[in-house]
Formats: structure tokens, C-alpha cells, sequence
């Protein structure tokens, strides 16, 4: 049992699955958007059965007043599709600063910017579920 983590943009997916304990997030790989969803999807479903995933969580972009703005609509309407086509539990996390959290943490470990641009999103998605499942065990 493990939950997923999902930063979705417009080019890519970073993706990060939990522990089976669902104490630790790790970044797994960063998906290149294809015209054809579906074939992102297939991607997808191939994750949530090789690692046995029951519940998902997409960052959701929101502004830093808290409102929901276009980008954030569209993660929604994202997380709904991932509902209905994997049939698992979808949740949204509010993923304020992760991409410029992950940013100041790869510049500190001296990453250069090349080697930034190939991990940054899966350490986003790393760090939305870790919020996430730290959320989870403060209750």
C-alpha cells in the first residue's frame, strides 16, 4: 500500500510514491506529457500497479491569497480524470512554493541548472506528498 504524489504541468508529470509504511516521499521519475493523454495515463496505471498505489495526491496550484486561478482549474479537472479512470482516491494538496523549495534545495546541494531542469518536478511531486503524508501523522 502507497500513496502517490502528482505535480502536473503542462509539459510533465512529476511523480513520487511513498513508503509502504507512508512515512517517507521519494521523487520516482518525471513523465513528458504526450499530445494523447491516454498514453500519460497508461504511464500512470503502469505506476499504481507496480507499486501497489491506493490513493493519489495532485498538487494543486493555488494563489498565494488562497484563491483557485486557471492553472489550478486545470489540476482539478486532471484529478477528476485520474478518479474516474484509475477508480482510486484523488486528493488535492495545496502545493504553494514546492517548485521554489525544490529549487533553493537543488541550488544548495550545487546542482547545476541543466541538471536541475531533469529533476525538479519529481522532487516537487516528492515534496507535495511528503506534506501530504506528514499532514496525515500529526492527527
Amino acid at each position: 500500500m502507497r500513496i502517490m504524489g502528482l505535480d502536473y504541468g503542462d509539459k510533465t508529470i512529476g511523480v513520487a510514491v511513498s513508503d509502504e509504511m507512508l512515512w517517507t516521499a521519494q521523487g520516482l521519475e518525471v513523465i513528458r506529457r504526450q499530445k494523447n493523454e491516454e498514453q500519460d495515463m497508461n504511464r500512470l496505471k503502469q505506476i499504481v500497479k507496480e507499486y501497489e498505489v491506493t490513493e493519489i495526491v495532485v498538487g494543486l496550484p493555488k494563489n498565494m491569497n488562497g484563491s483557485i486561478g486557471p492553472r489550478g482549474e486545470i489540476c482539478m479537472e486532471f484529478a477528476e480524470r485520474l478518479r474516474e479512470i484509475l477508480s482510486l482516491p484523488v486528493h488535492l494538496w495545496d502545493e504553494r512554493l514546492t517548485t521554489v523549495s525544490a529549487t533553493r534545495t537543488l541550488i544548495e546541494a550545487d546542482v547545476s541548472r541543466k541538471k536541475r531542469k531533469l529533476v525538479i518536478d519529481k522532487m516537487a511531486a516528492a515534496l507535495i506528498l511528503q506534506n501530504f503524508l506528514d499532514s496525515k501523522t500529526k492527527r
